[in-house]
C-alpha cells in the first residue's frame, strides 16, 4: 500500500504551490505515494488552474483517499487568504504556519507516514506571530524534540550543520563544545537508522580559514572542535577532521564519506547546492517524524510565472517516502 504524504502548503505567495502541484502531477510521485496537500484549498485550485493541471481536489478524509486519482486538500485554517504571489504577507505566513501545526499533528496522529514542507518566508513568519528562525527549529518545538539536526542530502554528498539559522557573526559564540558533541551525535544516529549505514564514516570541518593556522587566526578548532572529535572518537565514532573547507571541497570524491559537518550554514550549503544542481534536499533528523524539503526558497522573483522547477519537491518527497519506509509506522492518536 502506498504510503500517504503530508505535504504543506509553505508561503502561498511564493513557488510552494507550483512545484507541489508540479510534483503530484508525475507519474513517479503518484505511483510512490498518496499526497496529502495541507493549505487553504482555493490557493492550490488557482494555482492549477494557472497551470492548467487537470488535478481534482476532494476535502481531505481519514478514510484514505479510495476515491481514485483525486488529490485531498487538508484546510489548516489560519485566518484569511490574501492569494498575491511575490508579495510579503503576514496572511501568508500564518497559513504556512498554520499547515506545520496540522501537519504534524496528522503524522503524529497516524494519518501520514512523512512530511514534506513546501519553503516558506521566514520575514513573513515573523510578521504572523511566529518567533522561529525556521521550519527546522518550529518542528522541534511542535514535537517536543530535544535534539535535532538539519542536514542536506543530494545524491552524492551529505551536509549536516552544527548551527542553522543563525547569523555569521554568533556562530563563533554559539559554537559550544556541547552544541557539536549533540549535532555530530544526532546526526551519526540518524545515518545509523534512517540511511542503514553500520559505522557511518563523518568528515568535521573546521570554522577558520586553514584551520585557524594553529591558533594564529582562531582558536574554536584547539578549543572546541578538536577535543569533541577527540572524545566521540573515544566512544567508538569514526571521525576525520578538522578540515580546512576549502581544502576539503575542492578534492572532496564522492562516498568518501557518509556525512560532512558544517559549522555553519553557507559552509556547508554552497557547495553542496553547487554539486546537487536542484536536486537537494533537506532533511531534519532528530524528529520523531520524517520530515523533508526542497532545498531551495520561496523565490518570490518568479512566483506566479509558472516557471518553477519542481525537480527538488520531487526528491523531497521521493526522500521522505523512502526514509518513512525504514520506521515504524506511526500508531493512531500517538504522540498527542
Amino acid at each position: 500500500m502506498k504510503p500517504t504524504i503530508a505535504i504543506t502548503v509553505g508561503d502561498y505567495n511564493g513557488i510552494g504551490p507550483e512545484v507541489s502541484l508540479k510534483a503530484i502531477a508525475t507519474p513517479l510521485v503518484r505511483r510512490l505515494c498518496t499526497p496529502v496537500l495541507v493549505g487553504p484549498p482555493g490557493v492550490y485550485e488557482r494555482v492549477a488552474s494557472r497551470l492548467a493541471l487537470r488535478i481534482r481536489f476532494l476535502p481531505f478524509s481519514s478514510a484514505g483517499d479510495g476515491r481514485g486519482r483525486a488529490v485531498q486538500i487538508l484546510d489548516p485554517g489560519g485566518g484569511p487568504v490574501r492569494f498575491s504571489p511575490g508579495r510579503l504577507s503576514a496572511a501568508a505566513g500564518a497559513a504556512a504556519g498554520a499547515a506545520i501545526r496540522a501537519s504534524v499533528a496528522l503524522v503524529l496522529g497516524g494519518g501520514a507516514r512523512a512530511l514534506v514542507t513546501a519553503p516558506v518566508s521566514k520575514h513573513a513568519l515573523h510578521l504572523a506571530g511566529i518567533n522561529s528562525p525556521g521550519q527546522t527549529e518550529l518542528l522541534q518545538r511542535l514535537t517536543h524534540s530535544p535534539h535535532v539536526a538539519m542536514m542536506l542530502v543530494s545524491s552524492s554528498l551529505r551536509v549536516g550543520l552544527v548551527t542553522i539559522h543563525t547569523p555569521l557573526r554568533n556562530v563563533p559564540r554559539e559554537l559550544t563544545g556541547a552544541l557539536l558533541r549533540e549535532r555530530i551525535t544526532v546526526i551519526h544516529r540518524a545515518l545509523r537508522t534512517d540511511w542503514r549505514i553500520r559505522s557511518p564514516r563523518l568528515a568535521v570541518l573546521a570554522l577558520n580559514p586553514h584551520a585557524g593556522e594553529g591558533g594564529d587566526i582562531g582558536n574554536e578548532e584547539q578549543r572546541v572542535i578538536i577535543p569533541v572529535i577527540t572524545s566521540l572518537r573515544e566512544d567508538g565514532l569514526r571521525l576525520e577532521g578538522p578540515f580546512p573547507a576549502d581544502a576539503f571541497f575542492a578534492r572532496y570524491e564522492p562516498g568518501t564519506y557518509d556525512a560532512v559537518i558544517a559549522m555553519y550554514h553557507d559552509q556547508g550549503l554552497i557547495p553542496l547546492k553547487m554539486s546537487a544542481r536542484g536536486h537537494a534536499v533537506n532533511v531534519s533528523v532528530g524528529l520523531p517524524l520524517v520530515r523533508t524539503s526542497p532545498d531551495h526558497g520561496t523565490a518570490f522573483d518568479i512566483a506566479g510565472r509558472s516557471i518553477a522547477d519542481p525537480a527538488s519537491m520531487i526528491e523531497a518527497i521521493r526522500t521522505a517516502v523512502t526514509l518513512a519506509s525504514r520506521r515504524p509506522a506511526a500508531a493512531p492518536e500517538a504522540g498527542r
